[in-house]
């Protein structure tokens, strides 16, 4: 019994009221708020930009899809753009395919 109590007697020596989770904690909220910061927040706002583009392509528009195909919007719906891709060949996709709008004129240019 004598070993017991010794080893139960050596065992607290923390500091009052802070338990020995209180440096843990402060490192993980440490730790959540970097990676909120440098991860979820910039992706936050490439979502917001990604969403107000789409909502803006307009007829007339040249863009680039996610599969690299530049084309001229023709038709604009709800969840679908119609691209002229080549002179009398159109095409349908998504419009959260688009992955940029590009300046006027660039199709002519790369032509």
């Amino acid at each position: 019994m004598n070993i017991l109590s010794n080893a139960w007697a050596q065992g607290g020596g923390g500091a009052p009221g802070a338990g020995p989770g209180f440096g843990l904690l402060f490192w993980m909220v440490l730790f959540f708020a970097i990676f909120y910061l440098m991860a979820i927040r910039p992706q936050q706002k490439r979502a917001k930009e990604h969403k107000s583009m789409i909502a803006a392509i307009a007829k007339g528009d040249e863009v680039v899809t996610g599969g690299g195909t530049l084309g001229r919007v023709t038709h604009v719906g709800e969840q679908f753009l119609t691209l002229e891709i080549a002179e009398g060949v159109s095409i349908k996709v998504q419009r959260q395919s688009v992955a940029a709008v590009m300046p006027k004129g660039t199709i002519k240019a790369n032509s």
